[in-house]
């Protein structure tokens, strides 16, 4: 008879603690964008709002592999969690993308205005990288998970992590394309549109670190992509990859930052 596999001990699933706290830290921040979602209805923010509760989800997932021999033996929910921080990652970058274009929309000049940047600030094609990306990684998790030998699993995984690199970059042109239309803009003009908060005065600054950290992250998979071992240790993971993510969250919970309905702008009084 074939002994069961702990699935935790074999990818590197040690610290309930360390899983615990960061469930604890999502639960808040999930109340205050679904705070945020009841006044402020958009698309971005119901991405972050569920960024936030996805991740909550999952971390508990991984406390309980962590803790529980039964659980970490139990390939449904090893596969469920893995699916889980995967999927995530579509509503963090989706909401750097979308507010950085929400933000250039007040922008009376935008820069690099040609075919090609029109094509790559397309949120439908961003939206349909992001699904494929996604797609692509949930069919190599449970590809992988039930076979770790599966080159075809392996192959859809990496594919998946190229696509959200190359995502991630274009999210972070997109961001330096902001720095340089805020610089020409008429400062008085944002203000009167976005407001005096700190978001909205200093949102450029904010953007730009959103950007580095999701880069961090994304450097870090795939710097590991080839070594499950190295991209699974928890001395890694968390500080490059759970920790960039619970910052970006919390910066877009800086007052301000998200602006406010188009509708609202531009019926403003002249």
């Amino acid at each position: 008879m074939t002994s069961p596999i702990n699935y935790a001990k074999l990818f590197g699933f040690e610290s309930v603690a360390a899983a615990g706290i960061f469930a604890a830290l999502y639960a808040p921040l999930t109340v205050w964008f679904f705070l945020l979602l009841i006044r402020h209805r958009s698309y971005v923010v119901f991405t972050l709002f569920i960024f936030c509760q996805i991740r909550f989800v999952a971390f508990i997932i991984r406390a309980i592999l962590a803790g529980s021999e039964t659980a970490a033996e139990n390939l449904d929910l090893f596969i469920a969690g893995e699916v889980l921080f995967s999927v995530g990652f579509f509503g963090l970058l989706y909401g750097a993308y979308g507010l950085v274009m929400d933000r250039l929309a007040f922008c009376s000049i935008v820069p690099f205005d040609n075919i090609l940047n029109r094509l790559m600030r397309s949120r439908i094609f961003f939206h349909l990288g992001l699904s494929t990306g996604v797609a692509l990684g949930i069919v190599g998790i449970v590809e992988t998970s039930n076979n770790s030998s599966s080159t075809i699993g392996s192959v859809l995984r990496k594919v998946s992590v190229i696509i959200f690199v190359v995502l991630t970059v274009l999210q972070a042109y997109q961001t330096v394309t902001l720095v340089i239309a805020e610089r020409r803009d008429d400062l008085s003009e944002r203000i009167r549109y976005l407001g005096t908060s700190m978001g909205a005065r200093h949102g450029v600054l904010i953007f730009m670190l959103i950007a580095i950290l999701l880069l961090l992250r994304e450097i870090f998979i795939v710097a590991t992509i080839g070594s499950t071992a190295k991209q699974n240790n928890e001395h890694l993971w968390y500080p490059l990859v759970a920790l960039p993510e619970l910052l970006c969250i919390i910066l877009y919970a800086v007052p301000g930052l998200i602006p406010p309905n188009r509708s609202d702008v531009f019926n403003l009084p002249k």
